[in-house]
């Protein structure tokens, strides 16, 4: 029997870009199963030497830049600097975890004099990843990096949206890796669960929907393994009184419509203080426009659909459509920079995540309105405000619930950044050199003489 395919189409066409055979349940077995049998060797093997196999495979990545770049815009729709920008991150990415991993350490304990005491990091096991479409290279070169840099084995899925770009990737890790330290499968939401529901998978890392990551952890509960988790966000921008309103336009734009709004992090909802609200309305409504042929499609025409969906339910509920709210004609799956006001917070742009062009806006009367309500929502992974008010800058971050608060700019950060998604958005750390502990386990020894 021939296994059923995954097909994917161009965005920005419908042609047919690739297509994957769909593991079945005997190869998702047999994928762990390698991982497994090549875990114990793997987690011996010297912490530089595993180093020098990422850095190799960093080094392989590189060569194929242009090649994975071409993958990913033909997949997904990105533009090709973007995709070359996702490339370098994880190249980047790559290199540091590799820099990393052999500086990954334990502590030693004040215990008695004739004892040693120690805590020891050691690898989880077999690891589970599972990884998006919206930055498939970045995405997971960090987790796969920290992953076996630690000695973990791996058994990868790339999304079913992506999935030539993402085995591409893969494949050119798994080339400078000993058999069955990296195991890749295609498929869908039903392979994933599959792995997330295999006995010998050890951590099931995660990035992607909300629903998804609610399913791996019951899956993971039933049987003890860890769930890392980033999944979906509802991501806050405030705007108070006094800033620029061409500025804080700007940077409303740059955060709901770089890469068509298919960030993680990307501005789902906009609080605007009234007494600078319509010169703010105006400007924003300006960078729609200015923004319209400089985004890519959404990935397919379901995610078209789910975008207008939310569009249409809050004009239909009351919201005035300032700019865009209507798929463009013609082939591909397009949708042009959307402005709303007078949105409501029960409206599905403001209470679910949109993951598309839309800033839909909502005047409130004062500062302290905006941050209670922006705080009030059932996701938490990051949050921007805008304001030229110290006072308020930092109420700000030490009150809103969420994992990452920019004050003034809706994206950048210090290298090394790592942040813990709060309720529906996830849990761990998803960066930096903290994922290297959520890739571990410690163990700790208490070592004396033997008695006489």
């Amino acid at each position: 029997m021939e296994l059923a395919e995954l097909t994917v189409v161009d965005p920005r066409n419908g042609n047919t870009v690739s297509r994957v055979p769909i593991a079945d349940a005997s190869a998702c077995e047999d994928a762990v199963a390698r991982a497994r049998a090549a875990s114990t060797d793997w987690a011996r093997t010297p912490p530089a030497e595993r180093a020098a196999a990422v850095r190799a495979a960093a080094g392989a990545v590189q060569a194929a830049a242009a090649e994975l770049a071409g993958l990913n815009e033909r997949e997904t729709g990105k533009l090709k600097d973007d995709a070359l920008g996702g490339v370098a991150a994880g190249i980047d990415t790559l290199v540091q975890y590799a820099e990393l991993g052999p500086l990954h350490r334990g502590r030693s304990l004040q215990g008695v004099w004739g004892a040693t005491d120690l805590m020891v990091p050691g690898p989880r096991g077999v690891v589970a990843v599972l990884t998006p479409w919206n930055d498939p290279i970045a995405v997971a070169a960090g987790l796969l990096g920290a992953a076996l840099v630690s000695g973990n084995t791996v058994v990868h899925k790339p999304s079913e949206r992506c999935p030539a770009t993402g085995r591409r990737f893969a494949e050119l890790l798994s080339a400078q890796l000993p058999d069955g330290v990296l195991e890749i499968v295609d498929g869908d939401a039903a392979v994933g669960s599959r792995l997330a529901a295999a006995e010998q998978v050890d951590v099931v890392a995660h990035v992607g929907s909300t629903a998804a990551g609610q399913q791996i952890t019951r899956a993971c509960a039933v049987r003890g393994a860890k769930a890392l988790l980033e999944n979906g966000g509802n991501d806050a921008l405030i705007v108070d009184a006094g800033v620029d309103p061409r500025w804080a336009a700007s940077q409303a734009a740059l955060g709901a419509f770089a890469n068509a709004g298919q960030i993680c992090v990307s501005v789902e909802r906009v609080y605007v203080v009234e007494s600078g609200s319509q010169a703010f309305l105006q400007a924003l409504a300006d960078e729609a426009r200015r923004w319209a042929d400089r985004i890519g499609p959404l990935v397919d025409e379901r995610q078209r659909a789910h975008v207008h969906r939310h569009v249409d339910d809050a004009v239909r509920r009351g919201a005035r459509l300032l700019v865009g709210g209507q798929p463009r004609p013609g082939r591909g799956s397009f949708y042009p920079p959307t402005v709303l006001t007078d949105c409501a917070s029960d409206m599905l742009v403001f209470a679910e995540e949109t993951f598309g062009p839309v800033a839909p806006v909502r005047v409130v009367p004062d500062f302290e309105t905006a941050l209670a309500e922006a705080a009030d929502d059932r996701y938490g992974l990051a949050a921007t405000v805008l304001t030229p008010d110290m006072a308020h800058a930092q109420t700000a971050w030490r009150s809103l619930p969420v994992g990452t608060v920019k004050i003034n700019a809706v994206f950048g950060g210090a290298p090394g950044g790592a942040a813990q998604p709060r309720r529906l958005s996830g849990n761990g750390f998803g960066f930096g050199p903290e994922l290297l502990d959520e890739m571990t386990t410690t163990k700790v020894v208490h070592w004396t003489s033997p008695g006489r």
